[in-house]
């Protein structure tokens, strides 16, 4: 990206401790209702995959963070009565944007180039319940993605891999997820767990938000099977001819709220109108184009009479992954500035563990924060 590529220095930071990153996961659960996620897929000429979306958080700055982890570092899986959890590390080098704890990675590449990213998913999920018994298998909902980038290099092995653990929640009460996984040839595929079983979906047309279920979603599109790119034809009303009053008029009627399904019909529909461009480098610069029509402005959310956060945008970061090339992307609500963590330059066999702030300053613009 000419001018506004930098690269990541290692630096080192001190873990947190597993009690503050259990008060972390009770603030999220508090806060679900603020949640909204937006990915998309796009393909560019050349061949190469692109996964990006949006995180939103309207309740607070969740403090998002930068973590890169290298092979074998060894993470403790959290537990929502505070016992031992089960150790577990990874065979794969990978980088992750988290929220407020290293451990909650929501979005993340790992050295193969597998993507994998958590979304909320409250009222339609459930998890089986925590059973202290499976310790050897037990994984933490907000860990999975941390588990899967260390463990797996294909879709394949995630389906596997999945179906040898137990996923519980940290925080009892808490919003369940889904995730989305992805491989550099495009194929990429949706795990929710509903009635505590683990149900795959095959997603070929690569968007997704939060509930009710891809399936629901993906059957609301032919409510809008209207619509179309571009402007509509001229009309008749009697002997009235009727004109399109501008360009576009073909998506009228296109949702425009904040809920999940308008999310997926607006995504939908912009992915598959979008021109597929020549490299992938290209397609990520186009990627954040099309996320710009998903901002969330803060207040949009807030109850009346309720004083808003003092931030920005509820829209907190938007991240787009070239899997092919390996590289991750990333501008947030503080610097709009799109910054590149190339996973070709980190050497996971000897890097430091790297957790830290995303946006330090809490100002725009910010200097650079990824630099060779």
């Amino acid at each position: 990206m000419r001018g506004q590529k930098h690269y990541i220095t290692h630096k080192t930071m001190l873990r947190k401790t597993l009690a503050i990153a259990v008060v972390a996961a009770a603030t999220m659960a508090l806060s679900v209702g603020a949640f909204a996620c937006t990915g998309i897929m796009l393909k560019s000429a050349d061949g190469h995959t692109v996964m990006a979306r949006t995180i939103e958080w309207a309740g607070n700055d969740n403090h998002n963070r930068y973590v890169v982890v290298p092979r074998g570092h060894c993470w403790t899986s959290l537990t929502p009565d505070s016992s031992e959890g089960r150790i577990f590390s990874g065979k794969y080098g990978y980088v992750g944007f988290a929220v407020e704890q290293a451990e909650f990675i929501v979005e993340g590449l790992n050295e193969k180039g597998l993507s994998a990213g958590l979304f909320y998913f409250p009222g339609y999920g459930e998890y089986e319940p925590f059973c202290p018994e499976n310790k050897n298998s037990n994984i933490a909902d907000l860990q999975l993605v941390s588990y899967i980038l260390g463990s797996c290099a294909t879709v394949d092995e995630v389906i596997a891999e999945i179906g040898k653990i137990h996923i519980h929640n940290v925080y009892p009460g808490a919003s369940t997820a889904h995730w989305r996984f992805a491989e550099p040839g495009g194929r990429q595929v949706v795990l929710e767990i509903i009635n505590r079983k683990c149900v795959f979906y095959e997603n070929e047309l690569g968007v997704l938000t939060n509930s009710p279920s891809l399936d629901w979603h993906l059957t609301n599109l032919n409510n809008y099977v209207n619509l179309t790119s571009g402007a509509v034809s001229e009309g008749k009303a009697g002997r009235l001819s009727l004109k399109s009053l501008g360009g576009g008029s073909g998506f009228h009627g296109i949702p425009g709220d904040f809920t999940p399904p308008s999310r997926f019909v607006r995504a939908a529909f912009f992915q598959s109108t979008a021109p597929v461009l020549k490299t992938s480098e290209e397609t990520v610069f186009q990627a954040f184009h099309l996320l710009n029509n998903f901002d969330l402005p803060i207040g949009a959310q807030t109850n009346e009479g309720v004083t808003p956060p003092d931030m920005p945008s509820a829209t907190q970061f938007t991240s787009a992954t070239d899997l092919s090339e390996k590289k991750i992307y990333i501008k947030t609500m503080y610097n709009s500035h799109i910054r590149c963590v190339d996973l070709n330059r980190i050497n996971f066999s000897k890097c430091k563990f790297i957790n830290e702030l995303l946006d330090p300053q809490r100002k725009e613009p910010v200097e650079p924060l990824f630099r060779h």
